[in-house]
């Protein structure tokens, strides 16, 4: 049998989201599981595609029904709640060769347990690096924000990131390399991309 599920996480920013989609353009099959949040989307971004977009109200009561799972909050902009919905789940399981999960330590660790699941971390090559790289994105960023994503990033990489089966370093920006260790190690945990 082979293993469907595969967590590829990493802070905000460390490019997790391009290499799923590079590793999905290049294998079909695959798909990208479409997270819940209660944050408003940003002016690219799509309900259903990009996350789904939920008020606190819908949030919850999709979370009491069963339908969210693996939840995080994070304080930044009054506090924002993620987690994995699961009609999206059970629908990709039913199309998908492999299901890309873009979860924190919560949503890695249940998928894990239900689904054993590989998780990978996508590590920035020094902390100082991917600082300037967040600046660079959003130069009109405020400092408190900037220090706040800092400050979770940190945990990301100095604790949360051990309790991942595989830390991959996106070294200076070079994604295709860290896609390409990426498929490496979903070929040597029998997952079946083709």
């Amino acid at each position: 049998m082979f293993k469907k599920i595969v967590v590829i996480a990493g802070p905000s920013g460390s490019g997790k989201n391009t290499v799923i989609n590079q590793i999905i353009q290049q294998y079909p099959h695959a798909a990208r599981l479409v997270t819940a949040t209660t944050r408003v989307a940003r002016p690219d971004e799509r309900d259903g595609v990009d996350y789904y977009f939920f008020s606190i109200d819908r949030f919850d009561s999709e979370e009491s029904q069963g339908h969210i799972v693996g939840k995080r909050f994070i304080t930044l902009f009054g506090g924002i709640h993620y987690g994995i919905y699961t009609p999206d789940l059970e629908q990709k399981l039913q199309t998908a060769s492999v299901i890309f999960a873009p979860v924190d330590i919560s949503g890695a660790e249940w998928l894990k347990d239900n689904y054993n699941a590989t998780t990978i971390f996508i590590v920035p090559e020094s902390l100082a690096e991917y600082r300037m790289r967040i600046h660079a994105r959003n130069p009109e960023m405020p400092e408190r924000e900037l220090e706040e994503r800092m400050h979770i990033t940190e945990r990301e990489v100095q604790v949360d990131s051990n309790r991942y089966d595989y830390r991959v370093v996106n070294t200076g920006g070079g994604l295709a390399q860290t896609s390409a260790q990426i498929v490496e190690i979903l070929q040597k945990e029998g997952y079946n991309l083709g």
